[in-house]
This record gives structure tokens, sequence and C-alpha cells, in this order.
């Protein structure tokens, strides 16, 4: 089971290798060639010689979950998860082609998906193939998961199914990501004449009271030092609908906000601030969530928390500092934690510059390669975590 590279650069990591050849698979949206990740996949269990199970959550999206089955198979399991979609590219802004996976003098692989996250991917891949080649066995059995369309949500995926330098972030928890549409209805006519109640009036007030609260919460997180943006809710006006002519004045406009909100805001208060705020604007005011989720679990990061405990031991040990904070967007993990499953979000990525779904994305070899050996440790930590009460 020794590292796995086909035709490897001379000189080059087989692990960097096959980090470039998944690199260079085009699962971008809004057409994800999900097929050749399937198929890589395939290869790669073969590889491990662990069996592959293929469940299709719904049609052309299919989960792969790689089963590595401990000696004690009653203990509660531990799930490593990785998407293999990534985001669009604008490749006019790229300094290279954004799936050729090129390699600079530096060390700097650029591709789309290089950070997020296709390098976790291979990491976890890497280290169990390691951990295989020299011998060890799992307590708990261990499950690679790969699943499609965590970047639009996996609302076909996950939810069918159920950097800092210097730092390494992991997060905790993470922000509900809520598209709102405010529906903002009024009195029709000609442009010429000054009518009363129109729809563009009751827009203007919807906007400059979640606007102004915008402005709230950025004065918050710029005021404060120990503030990252996972502690302030985050509004932005994204689209705004209406009209047909020029001298026609409309019945409705609609206004529509991407919301972040930490799970630190009750938000059936914050509901009924937007009620109030509709209210204020004018008669029938409405509005309506494009995704409506009120789950704000966070994971434990009490010291006597036997996962989170497991874990951390294992960063200490390797001299790691790490920053525990809230994520201000929205991962799959969302969909465990509703469940009632802890699930930290951690990618091995300290002294880089932070790039997901921006231009030029890369990541460079090296911190590639001691992501792996990170990993190397942490899952024998987690998956060697003694029986808990509940498991008796």
């Amino acid at each position: 089971l020794a590292s796995s590279g086909r035709g490897s650069p001379e000189g080059e990591d087989p692990s960097v290798s096959l980090f470039r050849d998944y690199l260079r698979l085009r699962t971008v949206h809004p057409e994800p060639d999900y097929d050749a990740a399937l198929r890589f996949l395939d290869r790669i269990a073969e590889e491990l010689e662990l069996p592959l199970k293929k469940i299709e959550v719904f049609p052309g999206r299919v989960i792969s979950i790689m089963t590595w089955e401990g000696t004690n198979p009653t203990l509660k399991s531990i799930l490593l998860n990785s998407h293999t979609d990534v985001v669009p590219v604008y490749q006019e802004h790229w300094k290279y082609d954004a799936f050729s996976a090129f390699k600079d003098a530096e060390g700097n692989i650029y591709a789309r998906g290089s950070q997020d996250m296709k390098c976790v991917t291979i990491q976890y891949i890497q280290a169990v193939r390691r951990l295989k080649a020299r011998g060890w066995k799992p307590t708990r059995t261990l499950h690679l998961m790969f699943v499609p369309d965590e970047e639009v949500g996996g609302y076909k995926g996950m939810e069918t199914f159920v950097k800092q330098p210097e730092f390494h972030k992991l997060n905790i928890g993470f922000a509900l990501d809520e598209g709102i549409t405010v529906h903002c209805p009024g009195s029709p006519g000609h442009g010429s004449r000054f009518v009363e109640n129109t729809a563009a009036e009751k827009l203007r007030h919807v906007m400059n009271s979640f606007l102004d609260f915008r402005e709230k919460e950025k004065h918050r997180l710029n005021t404060s030092e120990c503030f990252t943006l996972g502690d302030v809710t985050t509004v932005n006006m994204t689209m705004v609908k209406g009209g047909v002519a020029y001298n026609v004045i409309p019945a409705e406009m609609d206004v529509s906000f991407d919301l972040r909100i930490p799970p630190t805001v009750n938000l059936q208060e914050f509901e009924r601030q937007i009620k109030q705020w509709c209210k204020e604007a004018g008669e029938d005011v409405t509005y309506d969530f494009a995704q409506k989720h009120m789950n704000q679990n966070i994971t434990s990061t009490d010291e006597s928390d036997p996962w989170w405990n497991a874990f951390s031991a294992s960063c200490k040990e390797m001299n790691m500092t790490l920053k525990k904070e809230i994520f201000p967007a929205a991962t799959d993990s969302r969909f465990i934690r509703a469940v009632g499953i802890p699930a930290i979000g951690f990618s091995p990525m300290n002294r880089t510059p932070i790039l997901l779904h921006d231009h030029n994305e890369y990541l460079n070899e090296q911190v590639f390669l001691k992501g792996i050996s990170v990993y190397e440790r942490i899952i024998p930590a987690l998956a060697s975590v003694a029986a808990l009460p509940d498991e008796a």
C-alpha cells in the first residue's frame, strides 16, 4: 500500500501527484463531472482494499463511502467527510488553467479546489494509506465519505442522506445561511404622478432597516478584538426585482438579502425583528426564506469531552496552535450536527492565504504534505477513543 501516484513527475512526491490528478477532474458547477470523481474513488478504494458503498440520493448525485471496519465495530464510528464539487471559475482572472494543477517553482499548486476541498480528500486518503501500510488498525470503524453538491447547498446530497497565518482554524459551529426575499406591494400608476403608498417607498424602508442593521453588525465586528465573522450577523442585499417600464409605477417590488446568522443569535427574536421591519415599511409587506434552518448546535470543545480531548491533545503533541471559531458560511456539517452528531471542520492549511472560491486558488505542496502527517496523528486519536458510558 505504498503512496499511489501514476506517472509522477520525476522527484515529485506520489501524494502530490495524486493530488494534482484529482484537481484535474472538472467537478465544477454548473455541470460537475461527477462520473470522473466516482471512477477516481473506485480506483482508490481498490488500492486501499476498502469496501466502497455508493448511495444515489438524487438522480445523478451519488455519495461514495469507503469503510475501514474497526476491531470493535459496536462502538460509534468516525466519519471523515469531504465534497467532490468545486465552485465555478472565471478563467480570465487566473494565471494558469484552473484545472491544470500547475505547480510553480515555489511548489504552489494552482487549481480550483486546491484549498476547497480536494486537498482534504487526498490528505484523508493518504493518511489512511500510510496507517494501513504500517499495520495500524482502528478500534472504532472509520468511514470516508465523499459527497456531491456541497457548494450549492448540499440539498441533493447530505440533507437527503439523512487561515490565518500561524493558526490552524477549525469550525465548531456554523452561521445559518438564510436567503430572504421581502415582497413590497404598492399602488400602481402613471410615472408622472405622486402616487401614494408605492412599492418603492416600502422597498426603501425595508432596505434601510436591513442595511442599518448591517452597519451595526459591521461596527461590532470592527470594534471587537476577539470577534470574527462568525460572531456577527452578516447582511448583504443581493437582488432587487420589479418594474416593467420607465413611466409605470410597479404594483410590487422585491428585495433579497443574504443573511449569515451565528448560533449565538436567538432565531425567534431575530425573525420577530424582521416582521417588525416589514410592518413598519407599510401595509401587506411580507417575506419568505429561500431555506429556513432552525438548528444551532455547536460542537463541544470542553476539555472533558472525549472527542474534543482526543482531537486537541493530538494537535498539542504536534505543537499546533488552534483557533476555534464559528464558520461564517455553512457546510455539510450542519446536517450532521442537526441530528445531534458532533462535527469539527478542520483543514490543515496554516501560513496560507485564504483563497476559497477566489481567483488563483493555490496550496503549497509542502503545506499539503504536512497535512497528511497531521491527519495521520489525528485519525488514530479519534478512532481509539475508549468506549463511552452510552456504549457499554
